[in-house]
């Protein structure tokens, strides 16, 4: 898919809206058409979908729009959604990257707002989208209750929902960041680390009408717990300076 030169500095977006998506052919489009009109009246940006080895019709979907602010990248295989958030920011130009999911649960409108609470807070913040009712299955929101409970007691990350999608950022500030599958839900407690203030922000979070999710409550609760750990040990180990001067 086309897009602009990324060596004309002119046509460098302020932000770029990067969204993972795994067998969403029902969605994805939608979620790109609702992106494009959230953000028209803001910043310049542009939206990156990193499709993450779907076997289904998402890429063509994506595709077939053909709005040159759509960015397509693909991975050969599944890698998980850690890596294709990181394969979308290193392909972005933005300054700034918005996080969203690809299913539709998340409202573009709300990373216009991020973008706004960002720039007016200068520095270079985390920006925490915080879903203020869940439009998931009970048994979805009870694990995660639980999760979230483990965590913050481990970790004091300030983030009482780290699993939203919702998230914004420098992209600059994301690329140092210690890359592994599951990074997406401990993005506080890495920028923390890092020395990056934490914006939380109330979101609107609505039901998937399409697809099916691609995680199971198990299958999460049983690698978070080595994530917990993992985590833990990269924090324990990370010398971050407060800043980085030339002499």
């Amino acid at each position: 898919m086309s897009q602009a030169d990324p060596t004309d500095s002119a046509a460098q977006p302020t932000l770029s809206v990067v969204i993972a998506v795994f067998n969403e052919e029902e969605n994805a489009a939608a979620v790109a058409r609702e992106t494009l009109g959230a953000l028209a009246d803001g910043p310049s940006f542009e939206v990156v979908f990193v499709d993450d080895g779907s076997t289904d019709a998402t890429v063509a979907n994506l595709i077939a729009i053909g709005d040159p602010r759509i960015v397509v990248v693909k991975h050969s295989k599944r890698c998980g959604k850690s890596q294709a958030v990181r394969t979308g920011v290193a392909a972005s130009r933005g300054r700034w990257i918005g996080t969203m999911d690809g299913d539709g649960q998340n409202d573009p409108l709300d990373v216009a707002k991020m973008l706004k609470l960002a720039l007016d807070a200068g520095g270079s913040p985390l920006v925490a989208g915080v879903r203020r009712r869940r439009n998931d299955p009970v048994s979805r929101l009870v694990a995660t209750r639980i999760a979230n409970a483990i965590r913050q007691a481990i970790l004091n990350d300030g983030c009482p929902d780290t699993g939203c999608g919702l998230k914004l950022f420098e992209r600059e500030a994301f690329l140092v960041l210690p890359v592994f599958e599951g990074q997406h839900r401990f993005l506080p407690a890495l920028f923390k680390t890092y020395g990056h203030p934490l914006i939380l922000h109330e979101v609107n979070h609505r039901p998937r009408t399409a697809g099916v999710s691609k995680y199971s409550n198990i299958g999460r609760a049983l690698v978070g717990v080595v994530d917990i750990i993992g985590v833990v040990w990269l924090r324990a180990r990370t010398r971050a300076p407060a800043g980085v001067e030339r002499a």
